[in-house]
């Protein structure tokens, strides 16, 4: 029953944002004019309060590491929005938001097409645009964040992060960011979860001048003194210019792909649609 619920929530809040795509924007969607800070600000709070927050998409595809079976192939989708409870009234042109992320992997070669794990991310955080000589320049955020796959007994897994993030806005075409957390894990049954879904991330975005191609990529270092990374790549094609909507190549190495396995190395090549913010996408 609680797949049923899930999976009829996720499917309605993919369709909404699909209509929305013309009109929603990202929280760090400010252009790059030449304006003073309070400009900067003023033009930021007139935007709508409820957007996409990291990527949202659709894909399906199976293991690079093994011959693909109905058991190493699946779908992969994610829905993700936040909503700004606040203007920047907060210190420091500071202002409050809601997030909440979705991400499902779908068996849908097996018979009866079962879910095999659903993952649910709510938080709540502050957020500070950084602005220089009249300059979007970056954004700083801390969040308070809850992650968890929503089942009990063995399969139960979750923890808790407070989690400190900045990203360094290089031009309108490029983005570098970077983010670190600190762990509360109450998981009985994932204990050793930094051991594989890591410490902290760092990557990079690119959206071509056209705005057509969109990629990015995300290095999660694993805890331990070796070079030990979850990597994750993604490739977009904007299908029209007048729709928000793309082609998307999305590859996965590493641990962590999903609570239920975040122990369980993957190897994924996906493909599918993308709905993503106008400007970029938050990580």
């Amino acid at each position: 029953m609680m797949y049923k619920r899930a999976i009829y929530l996720a499917v309605m809040a993919l369709a909404a944002l699909s209509s929305m795509g013309q009109i929603v924007t990202s929280i760090k969607g400010v252009e790059q004019k030449q304006f003073n800070v309070d400009s900067i600000i003023d033009d930021f709070d007139s935007r709508p309060a409820f957007g996409i927050y990291k990527d949202t998409y659709f894909v399906g595809g199976t293991a690079l590491n093994h011959k693909p079976t109905e058991y190493n192939s699946d779908v992969k989708f994610q829905i993700s929005f936040r909503h700004r409870l606040t203007k920047s009234i907060l210190p420091f042109h500071s202002h409050l938001f809601l997030a909440y992320s979705q991400k499902a992997i779908w068996n849908v070669f097996e018979e009866s097409l079962p879910f095999h794990d659903l993952n649910f991310n709510p938080g709540i955080g502050v957020q500070n645009l950084v602005v220089h000589n009249g300059r979007l320049v970056g954004n700083a955020t801390i969040m308070l964040e809850h992650e968890s796959n929503g089942r009990d007994g063995e399969a139960s897994r979750s923890w808790n992060k407070v989690t400190f993030g900045y990203a360094a806005v290089i031009d309108p075409q490029l983005e570098v960011y970077a983010k670190t957390w600190i762990p509360i894990i109450d998981g009985q049954q994932n204990k050793d979860i930094l051991k594989y879904c890591g410490i902290f991330q760092t990557g990079t975005q690119y959206i071509s001048e056209n705005k057509r191609w969109v990629a990015d990529v995300t290095l999660v270092k694993r805890q331990g003194w070796n070079f030990n990374f979850n990597t994750i790549v993604n490739v977009g094609f904007r299908v029209s210019k007048r729709e928000n909507q793309f082609l998307m190549l999305h590859f996965y190495n590493g641990y962590g792909e999903n609570m239920l396995d975040y122990n369980k190395y993957h190897c994924r090549l996906r493909i599918g649609l993308l709905i993503r913010p106008n400007f970029f996408s938050d990580f």
